[in-house]
C-alpha cells in the first residue's frame, strides 16, 4: 500500500514541523504572553486590595467620627436636660412663689369676709333680738293687757335665745 509506505517518509517530518510549532507556540504563549498576563493580574489584584485596605480605613474613620459625634450629642442633650429641669426649677419656684403671694390674700380676704359676717350676724341677732322683745311686749299688752318694761323683755327674749 502507497500510503502505508509514505508513512515513513512523511511521519518524521510532520512530527518535525510539529515539535517545532508546539515548541514555537510555548516560547511566545509561555514565555511572552503568560508572564504579562500573570504582572496584569497581579497588579490588579495588589490595586483590589489597596482599594480594599483604603476604604476598611476610611470605614473606620467614619465610625470614629461617629462615635465621636454620638458622644457630643449626648453631652448636648444632656446639658440641655440640665437647662430645661432648671428652668423647670425655677418656674416652680415662681408658681410656688406667685401661689403663696394670692394664698395670703386670699386667706386675709376670707378673714375680713368672716369678721364682717360675724358683725352682721352679731348686727342681726340684736335686731332680731330687738324686734322679738318688741313684739313680745306687744303680744303681752294685747293678750293680758299688762305693760312690760323694755328691758325685762329683752332680759326674757335673750335668756330663751341663749337656751334654743
Amino acid at each position: 500500500m502507497p500510503q502505508i509506505e509514505q508513512l515513513s517518509e512523511t511521519l518524521t517530518s510532520q512530527v518535525f514541523w510539529l515539535l517545532l510549532f508546539f515548541g514555537l507556540t510555548f516560547v511566545l504563549v509561555g514565555l511572552g504572553m503568560v508572564p504579562k498576563i500573570l504582572g496584569t493580574v497581579e497588579m490588579r489584584d495588589n490595586q483590589i486590595a489597596g482599594d480594599l485596605a483604603a476604604a476598611q480605613s476610611a470605614r473606620d474613620a467614619a465610625d470614629g467620627e461617629e462615635a465621636a459625634w454620638r458622644t457630643r450629642e449626648n453631652a448636648n442633650r444632656a446639658a440641655a436636660q440640665g437647662v430645661i429641669g432648671e428652668a423647670k426649677a425655677k418656674g416652680a419656684a415662681a408658681s410656688a412663689a406667685k401661689i403663696l403671694a394670692a394664698q395670703t390674700r386670699l386667706d386675709a380676704r376670707l378673714e375680713e369676709a368672716e369678721t364682717a359676717i360675724d358683725a352682721a350676724r352679731n348686727s342681726a341677732m340684736a335686731e332680731v333680738e330687738s324686734v322679738a322683745a318688741d313684739a313680745a311686749r306687744d303680744i303681752v299688752a294685747r293678750v293680758a293687757g299688762a305693760q312690760v318694761d323694755a328691758a325685762a323683755a329683752e332680759a326674757a327674749v335673750k335668756e330663751v335665745m341663749a337656751h334654743g
